[in-house]
């Protein structure tokens, strides 16, 4: 009986073929807080970051551990999961963004999140299959346009492996563990911390 929910989960990661490259331009301004980007999967992508306030901004460029950001996107292939966080940025845009602010999301199982349900946490995990939601994974607001929003909140910008407040970071999407080498959902909002 456990093989059978295994192989659920096990065989579209052994299945899966990268897509290619997101694609993303170097930001226009400095600090933008939304930036888009053409994959090569064929998806336009937008990533978004808001604070928590009703019309309110985030200032990327002075950031501080405690502060809340909404992230929010779509244009993603809901088909495959994401994880949402604040990661170094590697010089080689082929290769995996990270370390990331407080490491990956857990996937314990027994965490199942509900549409709807904020919960703030240095990453999030985005996956519309039904299993991983069993490991704390949220669902895609809606999976036909691969919209999401995902709830942030920063925590201290030095741990082992990193320095954000020398690294340049960033506010970045990537494919969860079941693609970690398709860079086609790399998208990232460049941040620095307050002085």
């Amino acid at each position: 009986m456990v093989l059978i929910p295994a192989g659920v989960l096990g065989l579209p990661i052994l299945l899966h073929q990268d897509q290619g490259s997101s694609n993303q331009e170097q930001p226009a301004e400095d600090w933008p807080t939304t930036v888009t980007a053409a994959g090569d999967d064929g998806r336009d992508r937008e990533l978004s970051a808001v604070s928590p306030d009703p019309g309110g901004l985030v200032d990327t460029s002075a950031l501080a551990a405690g502060d809340r950001i909404v992230v929010s996107g779509t244009g993603y292939d809901a088909s495959q999961g994401i994880y949402v966080a604040i990661c170094v940025i590697p010089d080689d845009p082929t290769t995996k963004p990270g370390p990331c602010l407080g490491g990956v999301p857990s996937q314990e199982g027994g965490q199942e999140n509900t549409s709807g349900e904020i919960q703030w946490a240095p990453s999030n995990w985005i996956n519309d299959d039904w299993g991983w939601k069993l490991f704390g994974a949220r669902p895609y607001d809606d999976a036909a346009t691969g919209t999401f929003t995902a709830y942030l909140e920063v925590v201290d910008p030095v741990g082992e492996g990193y320095d954000c407040t020398v690294d340049r970071c960033a506010i970045y999407t990537r494919n969860d563990h079941t693609a970690l080498g398709d860079r086609v959902q790399d998208l990232y909002i460049p941040i620095a911390f307050a002085g």
